[in-house]
């Protein structure tokens, strides 16, 4: 049972993010009593539900079998869920929140996406502040950067310092942290694209021990081999998570009435690249590269009409 010091959090959402800060939380000996509910859990895949259990189990989060019975009494409700469900998790959360109750929205969400779920929020009279995650949730989990913006940001930011946790204010309205978040994203995920894009070509024309030594000449010190290696194990494992924040990003610039398509080409080359299902841990570039070129080549050989 948590003590009288503790405050009760909940995750909405319980993947890679969410996971990692509760163990995080856990390990660090935070005296906190955390809930999650996760729509996974009532999947038919069992595999999954099971998967989803011991996470459950390491990060000593109680499982809950309804969002209600989650958010019951939280102080701190913490939405980690993908991009393209965050607006319906605060539709869904809205009407079981109590005023008082903090909602922090730590999803890749366009600036207008969050001012959207923040309306919802806000009718139930619970307190809605805009997340952006800043940094891979591993290996800092609880201590990866985060920035917070909104009206109640400010009162926020102390209940996540009780906890250790690494958040900083962001100046400014909801929408304020997302943006930094978002227009970021451009370059890092773009950077993972556009090296896909390069060096899968390379490897496919058996050229890559040429141009690599030609992108050290121009990027000296930047480590090719080892970045392009680690860019392809990250698309594999997140590829679709990403393309679901690039297009967040690609909808953030037409909020600001700029050009999108670099966003929406990286989006393309994230779908494409984590649809393939591939798991290898690997972040060796030729052991990404060719699984990734042999799985393109048969997709792309599906895709040809056949003769008549």
């Amino acid at each position: 049972m948590p003590t009288d010091t503790a405050l009760r959090l909940a995750f909405i959402g319980f993947g890679e993010a969410a996971s990692a800060i509760a163990l995080g939380l856990r390990e660090a000996g935070a005296a906190v009593e955390m809930r999650a509910y996760d729509i996974k859990s009532d999947s038919d895949d069992a595999p999954l539900r099971e998967r989803l259990r011991h996470q459950y189990q390491a990060a000593g989060v109680r499982a809950c079998a309804t969002l209600a019975e989650a958010l019951d009494g939280a102080v701190l409700v913490f939405s980690l869920v993908t991009a393209d469900q965050a607006a319906l998790a605060a539709r869904a959360a809205a009407p079981l929140l109590q005023p008082g109750q903090h909602f922090l929205d730590g999803n890749s969400c366009s600036p207008g996406g969050k001012r959207g779920s923040a309306m919802l929020i806000a009718a139930s009279g619970a307190r809605y502040s805009d997340v952006a995650v800043m940094a891979p949730i591993h290996p800092a989990r609880q201590r990866t950067p985060l920035l917070l913006s909104g009206e109640h940001a400010a009162g926020l930011q102390p209940l996540l310092e009780r906890l250790g946790m690494n958040a900083r204010l962001m100046p400014g309205a909801v929408g304020a942290a997302s943006t930094v978040k978002m227009l970021r994203s451009i370059m890092i995920k773009g950077m993972e694209a556009l090296s896909a894009e390069c060096l899968l070509a390379a490897r496919q024309a058996g050229i890559e021990e040429t141009i690599l030594p030609s992108l050290e000449q121009s990027f000296p010190g930047f480590g090719w081999r080892q970045q392009a290696g680690y860019n392809l194990e990250r698309m594999t494992r997140h590829g679709l998570r990403r393309a679901a924040e690039m297009r967040e990003v690609a909808a953030t610039l037409d909020e600001l009435g700029m050009g999108n398509e670099m966003a929406a080409a990286t989006a393309a080359w994230q779908q494409r690249i984590g649809e393939l299902g591939i798991r290898n841990d690997s972040t060796d570039l030729a052991r990404q590269a060719d699984p990734i070129l042999e799985h393109l080549a048969r997709a792309s050989a599906r895709d040809v009409p056949l003769p008549r």
